[in-house]
């Protein structure tokens, strides 16, 4: 008999789990499962995914939501186990765990979803927020709800909603880029990409490559109001704030640790700079001479001609303001 279940992805690539007597689930999971509800394999109803948020660094930023799901689950994947054993422990949750990480999820996924129409309740968790967000998890969703296994979110905290909120900078529209590629020339590329939006830009960044990302930034989008969020609700929560070219300088000179949350405030639009390319300075210091206005209205003639707020104005100024400072 075999002991290796190998079920494909569209293009037939293998990928094999142990299950000793499941033959018949390899076109199960090639095609979907033979009636929604029902497991090809047994009668038992078939059971749940729940995407569940944890900590991103105080163990106190869980719902109680989270928490009864976590203990009345028959399984909990998680990305390290070590770790998310810790807060079972906090919670005195006794509920079994399965490793599910970026190594193992092409034969591990197959495996859970056999247990899920089984009966089986699993739910998913990362290291930290919100999985599949950057995180492992994408496999697994996309295979349950191919097999019409029921997917269910249970949010919670997420590194990149907690800087996003307390960064100060416009969230009408952004863009959230995920982790930037690591090699320099991918990860300019991709800098050049976000370029051609005038959207506020989040991403994630190790530590040992945030100052030659910035540098990258500083030269691919231009100077841009900026936040990097380190440590966020944790003990040395640390938000640092200012042009793009001084958060630089300032994580050059002390050591910087932890997962880094980078905001990169909207750049103008081409329309927005000006028929002649001049800045809004030397644009404000034209019609103080010109018509004799003070800055304040001026600054408003300004905004209604390039077709932004006045606060978006103001803050473009600022940051001209500071950068002339930094580079004087």
């Amino acid at each position: 008999m075999l002991d290796k279940l190998c079920p494909g992805n569209a293009t037939g690539t293998l990928v094999c789990t142990t299950q000793p007597y499941q033959f018949v689930n390899w076109m199960v999971l090639m095609n979907g499962p033979i009636s929604p509800g029902v497991s090809s394999s047994s009668h038992h109803p078939v059971g749940k995914l729940f995407v569940v948020g944890t900590p991103i660094g105080n163990l106190e930023d869980i719902t109680l939501r989270a928490l009864s799901t976590l203990k009345s689950s028959d399984l909990i994947a998680c990305e390290d186990t070590r770790r998310t054993q810790k807060l079972l422990n906090h919670y005195d949750i006794h509920t079994r765990t399965i490793s599910y990480h970026e190594h193992n999820e092409m034969t591990r996924a197959p495996e859970l979803v056999l247990r899920m129409e089984q009966g089986s309740v699993v739910s998913l968790v990362s290291d930290a927020g919100m999985p599949v967000l950057s995180d492992p998890g994408f496999r697994l969703v996309h295979l349950a709800v191919r097999h019409k296994i029921p997917v269910v979110p249970i949010p919670g905290p997420s590194a990149m909603v907690s800087a996003l909120v307390s960064a100060g900078l416009p969230l009408t529209e952004f863009i959230f880029a995920g982790f930037l590629p690591a090699k320099r020339s991918a990860r300019r590329k991709a800098l050049t990409a976000l370029s051609a939006f005038e959207k506020t830009v989040v991403f994630y960044e190790a530590p040992h490559r945030i100052i030659e990302t910035l540098r990258d930034v500083h030269e691919i989008l231009g100077e841009r109001e900026a936040v990097i969020a380190r440590e966020v609700t944790k003990v040395h929560e640390e938000f640092l704030r200012g042009s793009v070219s001084q958060i630089r300088n300032m994580v050059k000179k002390e050591t910087v640790k932890g997962e880094l949350t980078v905001i990169l405030g909207p750049g103008p639009a081409p329309s927005e700079k000006g028929g002649d390319g001049n800045s809004l300075q030397a644009e404000i210091e034209k019609l103080r001479a010109t018509e004799g206005l003070d800055e304040r209205s001026a600054l408003k003639v300004i905004a209604r001609t390039r077709g932004i707020s006045r606060s978006e104005a103001y803050r473009q100024l600022q940051l001209e303001k500071s950068f002339e400072k930094e580079t004087s």
